[in-house]
């Protein structure tokens, strides 16, 4: 019996990626652009019409969404984007539905590559599964054998929104790729001669890249930074491990390619946070679905509601 051919959206607040595939996880063709945020979300949607027009009429069984933000997954409906103008209210069903005539499925991003990852991916082995995204901001998603636990609408499992003080500091605050971003900015103004002001040059966006080549320089502001954002990475987590304790903790997103250096610290830091009856604390997972959790989870996603 042949697999049905899905098509798997991404849409993030710095990157839109488009896959076609089947629900095993195999991808037989796949899109990607960086976000122009002054285009807004007005953009996004052209770049996505551009791109589905190809497939009409190529056998596509139903569209997956993984939308960067909270979601009505029932009417379609983006509640908001924290990122991108120009999303509140909009009826992204209708509107794909509109270019190629499938059903279409939405959820939010994290919802989406925690899917993924724990039906393909590197949780299949587990029963209940927390994966948490560390990109343009911080997200997560519970599966619940490999289903996704949904709480009321329009979200759930926002650790990015955890409030880590009184003042109203949160997660996505502190450990955010854009958060880390600052970090070295602040460093490398501070610090010109060091290395990692070396090896960010000029940049103005996405300085988070050098810190692994920084780290593995022995760069002392390098190490302040991971040691400082792995710590705050730990104290979140371990507010939803309290809450919800589940097996393994899976890190997504842009900071999770820092690979061992992020998995290995907050795994030393996080039972220091945890009450002693949840210790050995749940496994710390890197994503393996890596990139493409959110377009990969998006086929699963149709696959389990068609």
């Amino acid at each position: 019996m042949q697999q049905q051919q899905f098509l798997g959206i991404e849409i993030g607040g710095t990157k839109l990626q488009i896959v076609c595939g089947h629900a095993d996880g195999t991808v037989l063709s796949s899109h990607a652009f960086v976000v122009d945020k002054k285009q807004g979300a007005a953009g996004i949607r052209n770049a996505i019409e551009t791109v589905l027009k190809q497939y009409a009429g190529n056998g596509i069984a139903a569209i997956g969404v993984g939308f960067g933000g909270p979601v009505n997954r029932l009417t379609g409906k983006i509640a908001t984007s924290f990122h991108i103008e120009g999303w509140s209210g909009f009826d992204i069903r209708q509107w794909l539905a509109s270019v190629i005539k499938v059903p279409v499925f939405i959820e939010n991003d994290a919802n989406v590559a925690a899917l993924g990852e724990a039906t393909i991916g590197i949780g299949k082995n587990y029963h209940n599964v927390l994966y948490i995204t560390i990109g343009s901001g911080v997200g997560g998603g519970l599966i619940i054998d490999r289903q996704i636990y949904h709480g009321a609408i329009p979200g759930e499992i926002e650790i990015g929104h955890t409030q880590m003080d009184r003042n109203g500091t949160t997660l996505q605050d502190l450990c955010s790729g854009w958060a880390v971003d600052e970090k070295i900015r602040t460093l490398v103004a501070a610090h010109p001669l060091s290395v990692l002001a070396q090896l960010v040059g000029e940049r103005k966006t996405g300085e988070a890249i050098f810190l692994l080549e920084a780290l593995k320089a022995n760069d002392p502001f390098a190490h302040e930074i991971i040691e400082q954002t792995t710590d705050d990475l730990a104290f979140g987590l371990s507010h939803a491990i309290h809450l919800l304790h589940p097996e393994v903790v899976i890190l997504g997103g842009g900071l999770s390619f820092l690979g061992g250096v992020l998995e290995s610290r907050i795994t030393k830091k996080l039972p220091g946070y945890l009450m002693k009856a949840f210790i050995p604390a749940p496994a710390i997972k890197l994503s393996q679905l890596k990139e493409k959790a959110v377009p990969i989870g998006a086929l699963v996603l149709c696959s389990q509601n068609m």
